[in-house]
């Protein structure tokens, strides 16, 4: 088999190809569109689509944010000719956005209703594509990524008052499609927590009681959290890095288990499940909320087994000497196959993969600009 990785950094979206997951040709900043202003484009969103072969890229260039597909492995690049997707102009609110600097007088709706940045793409069966937004907000499209419905159900939760800015921005940046059932989906937002639907998006349930905060005074709120990134093991637990510990759940209605006790910090963003082993989750953590650089400035991935019990550091071959670049919530992943590789990039513009047997980390790229999206898939 061959290997797809797509790199979606803050100038452009690079991609990386290999037979062995250890000796890599890579390629960008790619021009997705004729101009080439996608090649200095923030790139916070990519998706793999391997039952078809189709990937997708969402990239903010000077004329705003659109999506971008490509049918031969990212070879050539095609955008639909409108803009796949534009708020309704009637919404009854704006979205809450504290980054506007206090005393200054806010947009008209119509302004502030408009999409920012594209920050999750998430394939479901058939033509059907998930994508979160920023400001928050989800959106489906069922004809493979070029045209959007936006999901009003969402945005008219009546938690939505408690949902607030991170320091990212207001988004929809987690999407975690149920194999077993296309009318699941849970979503993530920051700050806001994280929502479940069962009947394809008409109605929301929160489930983010139980995840704790450090950062406000009620330390257990319903809703509100700074959820930095869910992901789902192969028996459908559900395994979450808060702006604060690692959770899990099984029955998120249930309540929520702290994870955190093994690992090295209770601060990070992103988390990756096995695509076929329950249990076995990878994290990559960072020092505090306050120092978002490496524990101890080395860069490691942890891997549990045991659902988040213990975790251990994962692998060899990375870096032993200080190394301050960490890992986003979105820059890292795996690329689904049965024996999978593992692959994460960093913000000093750094990407490794590693095979699952031998766990030896092997560079895919260096010197980059800053990664801020990793996603991979098998290829003939």
């Amino acid at each position: 088999m061959a290997y797809l990785v797509l790199i979606g950094t803050r100038k452009g979206l690079f991609t990386a190809r290999s037979d062995d997951r250890r000796h890599w040709s890579v390629d960008g900043p790619a021009k997705l569109d004729d101009d080439g202003f996608t090649a200095v484009a923030e790139i916070y969103a990519a998706a793999c689509d391997p039952t078809t072969g189709r990937v997708l890229v969402g990239a903010s260039t000077f004329f705003g944010p659109s999506i971008w597909h490509s049918d031969d492995h990212a070879t050539t690049w095609s955008e639909p000719e409108n803009a796949p997707m534009a708020f309704p102009q009637d919404l009854p609110y704006r979205p809450l956005d504290f980054s506007d600097t206090a005393g200054i007088d806010q947009p008209d709706a119509e302004q502030t209703n408009t999409v920012k940045r594209i920050w999750q793409l998430a394939f479901g069966p058939g033509q059907r594509v998930w994508a979160g937004v920023e400001p928050t907000s989800l959106w489906t499209s069922d004809d493979g990524g070029h045209h959007f419905t936006f999901n009003q159900a969402l945005w008219d939760h009546p938690q939505h008052t408690t949902w607030a800015s991170g320091a990212g921005g207001p988004a929809v940046h987690t999407i975690v499609p149920d194999p077993a059932d296309p009318r699941t989906l849970t979503v993530a937002i920051s700050s806001g927590g994280i929502y479940q639907t069962h009947d394809d998006g008409q109605t929301w349930d929160g489930i983010t009681a139980g995840i704790t905060v450090d950062y406000a005074p009620d330390e257990t709120p319903e809703s509100g959290q700074c959820i930095h990134k869910v992901t789902r093991d192969a028996d459908g637990t559900l395994f979450v890095q808060s702006h604060g510990p690692a959770y899990r759940a099984t029955k998120p209605d249930g309540g929520w288990t702290n994870i955190s006790q093994n690992l090295p910090s209770n601060f990070g963003f992103a988390m990756v499940a096995h695509p076929t082993q329950a249990g076995t989750v990878m994290a990559w953590p960072v020092g505090e909320s306050m120092d978002r650089t490496p524990p101890d400035h080395r860069i490691s991935a942890w891997r549990t087994t045991d659902a988040g019990d213990t975790w251990n550091p994962w692998g060899t071959g990375l870096p032993t000497e200080p190394y301050f670049g960490t890992v986003m919530r979105d820059g890292a992943c795996t690329d689904g196959a049965t024996d999978p590789g593992w692959y994460f990039g960093t913000r000093c513009g750094d990407v490794w993969a590693a095979d699952d047997q031998t766990g030896e980390w092997h560079l895919v790229a260096a010197h980059l600009p800053d990664v801020l999206c990793v996603r991979a898939m098998e290829t003939p």
